[in-house]
């Protein structure tokens, strides 16, 4: 195989963030009620009309679980979804980590070969979300919404 055969069955960077988002948008796995929730919190973009509510299982300063409902964009809807599968099964501290990290990123404050970056697993193909002002609300909505969940809770 030639260079150039290799290039071309190699998807690019646009391409792999086109096919997550509309992935992660269309999946189920994590929207569904909790029996049980100790922290509910609706998080809202009224610029686009954004909405989610994220619910959360918290026991022992873990996040036993995580789920949402909403409707919105396929980037607000696949932000959740890849961060209710981040911060899962993980500490608080970690949830609250993993918030300021995303919302670090998408600001320009990390740079793309940091380190940190490497904690948000899929979450940091929205990196590119930061050059489109429009949609920088969209991707942080859950973020802010868990970052206010842990921080009311106490």
């Amino acid at each position: 195989m030639d260079i150039h055969e290799n290039r071309a069955s190699t998807p690019a960077m646009e391409d792999i963030y086109t096919e997550l988002i509309a992935e992660e948008s269309r999946s189920m796995e994590h929207r569904r009620h909790l029996s049980v929730p100790t922290a509910v919190l609706k998080g809202r973009n009224p610029s686009c009309g954004d909405e989610i509510t994220l619910e959360l299982a918290l026991k022992d300063g873990v996040v036993a679980d995580a789920s949402f409902t909403g409707v919105g964009c396929a980037i607000s809807q696949a932000s959740t979804s890849l961060m209710i599968g981040l911060i899962r099964g993980e500490t608080e501290e970690k949830a609250r980590r993993l918030a300021a990290t995303f919302l670090a990123m998408i600001k320009g404050d990390v740079s793309a070969d940091d380190p940190a970056l490497e904690e948000l697993g899929d979450a940091a193909a929205l990196q590119g979300v930061s050059h489109l002002p429009a949609r920088v609300k969209c991707a942080v909505l859950p973020w802010h919404t868990l970052a206010e969940a842990l921080e009311r809770k106490g």
